[in-house]
């Protein structure tokens, strides 16, 4: 085991990866969101061997179609279909190490391109964003250089001065400039701005999920091996809870403006805010009530973000690897 390994942020192998695409002769494939699969892939719930994901239909399915668009804002000049090409590259490369057959290869193959082709779609979707995405695509339409750190806080400082009514008429004016397509009938109000908060918070919370499963499936290996505990996991809980949600923050960040998702959490919380029991019960309290009252109604929108979207059309059923 590699000392890197038991850092909380996963230690992808794209190097590795990119090194036998070239010696291969193959098709480049862009860096950054190869860096994104595999970070995801190992931060799954799948296996992995030698530090590398186990790829199964399954694997496919969770990274492209229920976890891409929680997490993933390609900048203007990125192609959002790079992450099916990415998939597409490690079916090849998994194949070659003979950790594939020739017929899950060419299944797997298939299923990522076709469902690479459905992510580039979510990717768009004004309704599965989450606040750091929203954000994201909100700086850039605005012109904000958001290498700059001190331009993306003083931009969030000035957006923060605006009446909410405004700032809930930029989130729409995004669509109408073709940045992200077009929300629901129901456009942008408190449902929305709700929605968005949870499947935020969801995120977020999977995200260190996976941080903490990852190292501690490195501590089963690491005392296999006899190794001295590391210094990530000597502390107590909290301190290493602590660690992944700073992990999850800076992970964020490099999958949308590095930094961004940190001021939203930190710094500016009334522009993103992530509504607890209490704001979601008052927001249906003002929901008309039905004629006949169901037990513990629960929002349509919320739950339709942090699930796998359900208004487009859901992956095909695939053989059980």
């Amino acid at each position: 085991m590699n000392d890197e390994d038991l850092r909380l942020a996963p230690r992808t192998r794209a190097a590795d990866l990119l090194a036998w695409a070239a010696a291969e002769g193959r098709t480049p494939v862009a860096e950054a969101p190869l860096r994104t699969v595999l970070a995801l892939l190992e931060l799954g719930e799948g296996r992995m061997r030698d530090g590398w994901p186990e790829l199964t239909s399954d694997a496919v399915e969770h990274l492209l179609y229920e976890r891409l668009h929680l997490y993933v804002q390609p900048a203007p000049d990125e192609d959002p279909f790079a992450y099916g090409e990415a998939v597409r590259l490690l079916v090849d490369h998994q194949r070659a190490a003979k950790r594939l057959n020739a017929k899950r290869q060419e299944r797997l193959h298939a299923e990522a391109e076709w469902q690479g082709e459905v992510a580039a779609g979510l990717l768009r979707r004004a309704d599965l964003v989450t606040w750091p995405r929203l954000y994201a695509v909100l700086l850039r339409a605005h012109g904000v250089d958001v290498t700059d750190g001190a331009a993306v806080r003083d931009w969030l400082a000035g957006f923060l001065e605006l009446a909410e009514e405004d700032r809930l008429d930029a989130f729409a004016a995004l669509a109408e400039a073709g940045w992200l397509d077009e929300p629901d009938e129901q456009g942008w109000g408190p449902g929305r701005v709700l929605s968005v908060g949870m499947a935020t918070d969801g995120a977020r919370r999977l995200l260190e999920q996976g941080l903490m499963r990852r190292s501690y499936r490195n501590l089963a290996e690491l005392n296999a091996l006899g190794r001295p505990m590391p210094d990530e996991l000597a502390g107590d809980f909290g301190q290493f809870e602590d660690a992944a949600v700073e992990a999850a923050l800076a992970l964020c960040g490099d999958w949308t403006v590095p930094g961004l998702p940190r001021l939203l959490v930190e710094e500016f919380p009334e522009l993103a805010p992530e509504p607890g029991p209490a704001e979601i019960e008052a927001y249906l309290a003002q929901l008309p009530q039905a004629s006949e009252p169901s037990e513990s109604p629960e929002p349509s929108e919320p739950s339709e973000s942090l699930e796998s979207p359900e208004s487009s059309e859901p992956p095909e059923p695939s053989e059980q690897d």
